[in-house]
C-alpha cells in the first residue's frame, strides 16, 4: 500500500446481472485498464486460460461464474474494491452476500436481450440493501442491439428512474464509441485493446439527438434535485459541475440510475464507465450502515467508517482453501491489523488475526493493516458466514442478510459406519460456508436430511 488510505477515494462496487450479459468480461477489462493484469483472456477463449475472476476449474470449463470473486484495482487516484458476482439463479446467495457488503453496483444489461428474468432478481436484491447503481448496456456490437429500448425496459419492468447519460456512436458492426451528454463530448477507443480513449468531434448526424437527450437528462435531474429544478424553471442552463453534483446526490439517494453504453468484449466504453463509478457511486462514508447494540436491547445505531473507533467487521463469505478457512470480511468501523485480538460477538470467543490478505481472484497479497471501508480476507479464524467481529468489550452485531427458504431436500447417509465421523464434519463445513444449506434429522425415519 504505497499511498495513504483516503476513504473519499475508495469505492466498493459489485458487478451483477443476468446470465451472459458480460459481467466477467467487463471485470476482465476493468482489471486490464487498472493495470492489475497485463493480458486480456476471454471467458471461453481459444487460449484456454479463462478470465481472471473465474478461477475455479469448473467455471473455466462451463464458461460461467459460480462464486463471487473479489479484487482491488487502482483507477486514476481511486482505489476500487470490485466483486464479480454470478448470474445464475442457483448461485443467487453469492450475489446476495456480495450486495450486503457493497456500497454501489453496476447493473450490466445485454444490449439485445435487455431486462431479463435474473436482472429482475438482482434488481430486487439491490433494492433490499439500498444499493445505488449505474446501468451499463453491454454488447452494442451485436446484431439487434438497441440501448434506448433497454433504457425503456429499465423504466417499465424495474420501475427505475433510468436516464441516458451517453448515446452510442453507431450500433452493431458500426459501434465506435459514445457521446457523453454531460460534457457534450464524443469519445472512441483506440489501440489493440482499446486502452487509448480519444476525444473526437460529435458526428453531425448525432448532434440533434445528443442535444435532445441532454435536455431529457436535465429535465429528469430537475425532478429530483431542487437547485437544477430552479434553474430549469428559470430557463437557465446548469453547469457541468452542477449536473455532476446533482447526479451524484440523486444516485446515492436511489432516485436516479444513469445509463452508460459500450461493448466490453470489443473494449468500448469501459474507461468512461470507470470514470462514472468514481464520479457518481458513494464512498464507504456516504453509504451508512447500522449495527445493533447487544447491551441495550439490540438498539440500532449508526456505524462510522472511522479508523480511530472500535472495530466492527462482518464476515460475509467463507471459503475452504488448502491453507484452511479463508474468511472474507468487510471492515465497517475501526481498523484491523495482523496480530490483533478480535471477538466474534455471536459466541464471544476472542481470536487472534494470524494472517491478513488482500484478494485478487484466487491470488493473495499479504497486508499488515486494513482500514474502515475496506474488504479483506483473514486466514485461520473459525466462524460462520454472517458473524460480526469487534474489539473486545464492544458488544455489537451487524444485521444478517436475507436468506431464502430451501426448496430441495434430500436424505443422505454415509456408505459405512467408519465414515460417520467425517460425514458429520463435512456437513458442518458446508453449513458454515453456505447460508442456504440446512441440515436436520428426521426423527420418524431416523434419516439425515439436507435442504
Amino acid at each position: 500500500m504505497a499511498k495513504k488510505w483516503d476513504i473519499n477515494l475508495v469505492r466498493n462496487i459489485g458487478i451483477s446481472a443476468h446470465i451472459d450479459s458480460g459481467k466477467t468480461t467487463l471485470s476482465e477489462r476493468i482489471l486490464f485498464y487498472g493495470g492489475k493484469i497485463h493480458a486480456i483472456h476471454e471467458v471461453k477463449g481459444k487460449d484456454g486460460v479463462g478470465a481472471t475472476m473465474d478461477s475455479m476449474d469448473l467455471e473455466r470449463e462451463k464458461g460461467i461464474t459460480i462464486q463471487s470473486a473479489a479484487t482491488q484495482v487502482q483507477w486514476r487516484d481511486y482505489t476500487i474494491n470490485l466483486i464479480d458476482t454470478p448470474g445464475h439463479v442457483d448461485f443467487t446467495i453469492e450475489v446476495e452476500r456480495s450486495l450486503r457488503v457493497l456500497d454501489g453496483a453496476i447493473l450490466v444489461l445485454c444490449g439485445v436481450a435487455g431486462v431479463q428474468s435474473q436482472s429482475i432478481t438482482v434488481d430486487r436484491q439491490m433494492k433490499r440493501y439500498g444499493v445505488p447503481r449505474l446501468a451499463f448496456v453491454n454488447k452494442l456490437d451485436r446484431q439487434g442491439a438497441n440501448p434506448f429500448r433497454v433504457k425503456d425496459a429499465l423504466v417499465d419492468k424495474l420501475r427505475l428512474n433510468a436516464v441516458m447519460f451517453q448515446i452510442p456512436i453507431g450500433l452493431e458492426e458500426n459501434h465506435k464509441g459514445a457521446v457523453d451528454l454531460v460534457e457534450m463530448k464524443a469519445y472512441q477507443n483506440e489501440g489493440a485493446n482499446g486502452e487509448k480513449v480519444t476525444e473526437i468531434p460529435i458526428p453531425e448526424d448525432l448532434k440533434a439527438q445528443a442535444a435532445e437527450y441532454r435536455q431529457i437528462m436535465i429535465e429528469k435531474l430537475a425532478d429530483v434535485d431542487e437547485s437544477i429544478g430552479d434553474k430549469f424553471l428559470m430557463g437557465e442552463e446548469p453547469t457541468n459541475d452542477e449536473i455532476k453534483a446533482a447526479t451524484r446526490k440523486a444516485v446515492i439517494g436511489l432516485k436516479l440510475v444513469p445509463v452508460f453504453c459500450g461493448s466490453a468484449f470489443k473494449n468500448k466504453g469501459v474507461q468512461l464507465l470507470l470514470d462514472a463509478v468514481t464520479a457518481y457511486l458513494p464512498t464507504p462514508e456516504e453509504k451508512r450502515e447500522h449495527a445493533l447494540d447487544l447491551n441495550k436491547n439490540e438498539e440500532k445505531f449508526e456505524l462510522f467508517p472511522d479508523n480511530t473507533k472500535p472495530l466492527c467487521a462482518l464476515a460475509f463469505k467463507l471459503q475452504e482453501t488448502q491453507f484452511g478457512q479463508l474468511t472474507y470480511m468487510r471492515v465497517y468501523q475501526g481498523k484491523m491489523s495482523k496480530g490483533d485480538f478480535i471477538v466474534n460477538t455471536s459466541n464471544k470467543r476472542s481470536v487472534k488475526v494470524p494472517r491478513l490478505v488482500r484478494m485478487h481472484s484466487d491470488k493473495m497479497e499479504d497486508i499488515e493493516t486494513s482500514y474502515a471501508g475496506d474488504i479483506v480476507a483473514v486466514f485461520g479464524i473459525d466462524c460462520a458466514s454472517g458473524d460480526t467481529f469487534a474489539t473486545e468489550g464492544y458488544d455489537v452485531s451487524m444485521q444478517s442478510m436475507h436468506v431464502p427458504d430451501a426448496v430441495i431436500s434430500l436424505a443422505i447417509a454415509p456408505k459405512d459406519k467408519a465414515g460417520a465421523n467425517n460425514f458429520s464434519k463435512a456437513l458442518q463445513k458446508f453449513r458454515k460456508e453456505d447460508p442456504t444449506f440446512r441440515v436436520h434429522r428426521d426423527e420418524e425415519s431416523a434419516e439425515t436430511i439436507i435442504s
